[in-house]
């Protein structure tokens, strides 16, 4: 009977794995399900398990001191008098309906919110990823060319001095030398393209001394492979082996990194947000922590895993189809199904 069960298993296991390598998306779609159930009930335990609750931050960030009994009277109306698990069930019929609740500070839809912070987001990341990749990108290829060289040694410090410096303080020296010194940028951002330009650099600073790095490993790496070597034998120029063979290998890597800084960036640098006053989902959030607006919160948590599950799923889509051996297997799959379905329309036809 122990054998027959074991049996059993491994043959699950082996049809469940062949079925999920076959239908790609349906099985990462699966995963995206079962990890923002985890992720979204994990913050609601954690904020819930906070020392003071939203009823009492709600008078005591307006200046107001509540007695017990407007506490009782404004648990109740917010829904907090019921227990963790009974809220946190209401919350995912809601949620799962489109409704993220009310926010407890603004008594608007949490949607709403998100929405309205959103393209400030989108315009900040955008901006810090378009400017992070004009830097790292060809100083990245530069010092892989002058591997060991000046040039590679000089970038490859810098690199490590931006990625080692803090968001907040360089925030706080870019914010000091060029809006409080020499008064090029305003010192609050106001959501246009002046204001957006410390904030941005805040954020590609870091961003571009990984990419040169990283740029820099992958393009060695491809450099290192045999048919470059073959190409330099038959007296192909490098700058002609570079730009026609060994930037387009750069893909699949270059892809991942992009994807990964990306949902970083949407999900909102909260610090750098909220130092330069840019009104985005990052500075709203850190808002909504100081008060115990915990629909708001939620709210942002979902918005983080989704955009972090979406980018990943949508590099390894576009890594899967840009792989030579994934799209024969795709050829060789639909022409194997095609000899099989005509085979059977044969049988049927003879029957």
């Amino acid at each position: 009977m122990t054998a027959f069960l074991r049996r059993a298993y491994h043959s699950a296991r082996r049809s469940t794995a062949r079925f999920f390598q076959r239908h790609f998306f349906l099985g990462r779609l699966f995963q995206l399900v079962f990890i923002l159930l985890g992720v979204t009930f994990f913050t609601f335990i954690v904020t819930s398990a906070a020392p003071s609750d939203a009823a009492e931050m709600y008078y005591l960030s307006r200046g107001i001191t509540p007695s017990e009994t407007l506490l009782a009277s404004t648990r109740a109306e917010m829904g907090l008098d019921a227990p963790v698990l009974v809220r946190y069930l209401r919350w995912l019929i809601s949620a799962l309906q489109g409704d993220l609740g009310q926010s407890y500070q603004f008594s608007e839809s949490v949607l709403t919110q998100l929405s309205r912070k959103l393209p400030a987001t989108l315009i900040l990341a955008g901006g810090a990823l378009v400017l992070a990749l004009a830097v790292a990108f060809p100083i990245g290829i530069l010092c892989a060319v002058k591997k060991g060289r000046i040039p590679d040694v000089l970038f490859r410090v810098i690199s490590l001095g931006g990625i080692s410096l803090p968001n907040f303080w360089l925030a706080l020296i870019l914010l000091y030398v060029f809006a409080v010194q020499l008064h090029w940028f305003p010192v609050i951002g106001s959501g246009d393209l002046k204001s957006m330009v410390l904030p941005a650099m805040t954020l590609a600073i870091p961003l571009a001394g990984s990419y040169i790095r990283q740029i820099r490993t992958a393009t060695l790496e491809e450099l290192g492979k045999e048919y470059v070597s073959g190409l330099r034998a038959k007296g192909i120029p490098s700058r002609t082996i570079l730009f026609r063979h060994v930037l387009p290998g750069l893909m699949l890597p270059m892809i991942t990194l992009i994807s990964l800084s990306a949902g970083h960036l949407l999900g909102g640098a909260a610090i750098v947000e909220t130092i330069f006053g840019w009104p985005g989902i990052g500075s709203m959030v850190v808002d909504s922590i100081r008060v115990r607006d915990y629909p708001v919160i939620q709210g942002y948590v979902i918005w983080m895993a989704v955009i972090y599950l979406l980018t990943g799923l949508f590099s390894d889509a576009v890594c899967r189809l840009l792989d030579p051996q994934f799209r024969a297997s795709l050829r060789i799959g639909r022409h194997i199904r095609g000899r099989m379905l005509s085979r059977t329309k044969r049988k049927a036809a003879k029957e």
